[in-house]
């Protein structure tokens, strides 16, 4: 890696991912075998292990392809390059060249904000917004609208790509967020957020509701070895993940005794914040949210899919309902509250006739 790529603030570390062929997949065409084989980041010489991204990048078969055509894979120290060639079981290393990063673009999007200051802005994001840009989705996001928002201030402050976002909420997730204005501010958020000095709750609307009603769901959280695609709970390893949950409401209860509802509102508290979490959480307890296309295995009831059409729910129902923390300058105590969105409100009204 280049001396650049570390100094440059409008790119992006090169990284080096191990993948390991075990014997099960040798002999298949190294290119598919690749894309199968255990994967981990390691540390580069410009960096140690601490400064390495806990979470590896996700490679197709076609970025495999490209890489090993340009030579950034090794076996043994060995370039390989032919794709359809047969893999040998062993230990590859790939290199992933720096990305340049794109730098976002003001865009003059609405907003709501609910609280604002020199230093920080808090706003309720709108489901179907991500947070920053990415490969795919380069326009339209919380970076954009905050960049016109706020003006040239906000530029820079905690990296081009991700100009003062501390945190995020995947796309299809809506709710409050806090983004810093100012680079002390962004390093006061970043230090709360890294010591979980953060309220933050959801509510999630689920299929059935998870037993008992009501606890802490404390496990290891990495990607799936099935999907490298998805998080999942880890039987050993990952990154210790918590999440208290209490069911507040259920809805289309059977009149059977200790029959399972068909649907439930659970509020769920966060003590870290793994990418995510509550919706692996809550898959894990039996009930994933509705509307989640990922992790939602199984189908809810015809009476709640009804529902779901209904309230027009196209997304996972979740909402960040809470953010509370001491301002990072000021220190003054800030909490705020958002009700639910026309969508999972919607959703809520129908399933409490059912």
């Amino acid at each position: 890696m280049s001396d650049s790529a570390t100094d440059d603030p409008d790119t992006e570390e090169a990284e080096i991912v191990a993948i390991q062929v075990g014997a099960d997949q040798a002999g298949l065409r190294l290119d598919k075998a690749l894309t199968m084989g255990t994967a981990t980041l390691i540390a580069v010489p410009e960096r140690t292990a601490a400064d390495v991204p806990q979470e590896v990048p996700i490679l197709s078969r076609g970025r495999i392809q490209a890489l090993l055509a340009g030579g950034a894979v090794t076996l043994d120290g060995r370039p390989v390059t032919d794709g359809s060639s047969r893999a040998a079981a062993g230990l590859y290393h790939v290199l992933l060249p720096a990305l340049i990063k794109a730098t976002p673009r003001p865009e003059a999007l609405p907003l709501v904000v609910l609280y604002e200051d020199a230093e920080l802005i808090v706003i309720e994001k709108p489901a179907g917004m991500a947070a920053h840009p990415a490969p795919g989705n380069e326009t339209g996001t919380l970076v954009n609208a905050l960049l016109h928002h706020c003006g040239a201030s906000l530029s820079g402050i905690g990296g081009v790509a991700r100009p003062g976002i501390v945190h995020r909420l995947d796309k299809d997730t809506s709710g409050v967020m806090v983004a810093a204005k100012t680079d002390r501010a962004h390093a006061g958020l970043s230090k709360l957020f890294a010591a979980h000095d953060i309220e933050r709750t959801y509510i999630a609307l689920t299929r059935g509701a998870p037993a008992p009603g009501s606890g802490r769901i404390e496990t290891g959280i990495g990607r799936s070895s099935a999907d490298r695609k998805k998080m999942a709970v880890l039987k050993a390893g990952g990154r210790n993940a918590i999440t208290d949950y209490v069911v507040e409401a259920r809805y289309g209860v059977p009149a059977k005794a200790g029959a399972a509802p068909l649907a439930a509102r659970v509020s769920c508290t966060l003590h870290t914040g793994r990418t995510h979490q509550i919706r692996v959480h809550m898959a894990f307890k039996g009930s994933p949210i509705l509307g989640d296309a990922v992790y939602g295995s199984g189908s809810p009831a015809a009476s709640v899919r009804a529902a779901m059409l209904a309230a027009g729910l196209n997304r996972q129902a979740l909402h960040a309902s809470v953010l509370g923390f001491i301002h990072p300058v000021s220190y003054e105590p800030l909490r705020f509250e958002t009700e639910l969105p026309a969508d999972m409100a919607g959703l809520e009204a129908v399933l409490t006739s059912l």
